[in-house]
Formats: C-alpha cells, structure tokens, sequence
C-alpha cells in the first residue's frame, strides 16, 4: 500500500479515505478482512494510534465491523457501500462543476460537454479535439 500524505489534511481522514476508495473499486470487496493496525502502520511507518483512530472512525461510519477475536472486515451491507460510492461521486462532481464554472463555462455549456465526452467514450479522437478546441 502507498500513500502519498498530504499537508493539509490530517492524515487519518487520508487513510480513511484511501481506505474507502479500495472498498467502492472493489478492491476490497465487503466481507474481505482488513489488514491489522500493527501490519498497516509498519507499511505506512506512521504511528498505530493514527491507524487506530482511522479504524474507529470508519466503524462509526459502519464501513467496517469488528468481529470480536477474528479482526475488521468490510461491512457486508452492499446498500453503504453504494451509498459511499454516491458520495464520491457526489463530491467528485461538485469540484468538476466548480472548476468549469471557475473557467467561465455556463451550466449548459457543461452540461453539453459532458454528455459530448460521454457519447464518444474516453479515449475518442473527438474528445482529444475537443480539449484542443478547449486550448484554442
């Protein structure tokens, strides 16, 4: 596991939020067994109450489950995890649209390249062009 840590975001939420993104990819698949406070802080070298205090507040969200004796595990609840999947979606959408509105593109206009890029697929010559255009 390799995470490069941001400054200015403490570095729990990060991991949580790596952690999140392993389990909506499915990477992690729910019911998986996660990795040990011990093991997961000698992989990042940062200090176990850090990993523990990740571990906590994900519980608290319900995106693991302790079972007593045997470890975490990814909730078996597909409903939070499609809800999580939302919710980055969610906040993945609101910074694209911020940031195009930040350019000086009116909603329709996103709107219009948004479904343009999504008619032609993502590695279409039209949208190559478009940035192109875009540049111009």
């Amino acid at each position: 596991m390799s995470i490069e840590f941001d400054n200015n975001q403490p570095i729990y939420l990060q991991i949580m939020n790596y952690i999140k993104r392993q389990i909506v990819t499915g990477s992690l698949k729910a019911g998986d067994k996660i990795i040990s406070v011990r093991e997961l802080a000698a992989e990042l070298q940062i200090n176990p109450n850090t990993i523990q205090r990740t571990f906590q507040e994900l519980e608290r969200e319900e995106v693991v489950e302790t079972r007593r004796g045997l470890g975490r595990y990814v909730t078996s609840e597909e409903s939070k995890i499609m809800e999580m999947k939302k919710e980055m979606a969610g906040d993945l959408l609101d910074r694209f649209i911020n940031g195009m509105q930040e350019l000086g593109f009116a909603n329709q206009d996103i709107v219009s390249i948004v479904a343009e890029a999504v008619t032609a697929g993502p590695e279409s010559d039209s949208n190559q062009e478009r940035g192109a255009n875009l540049r111009e």
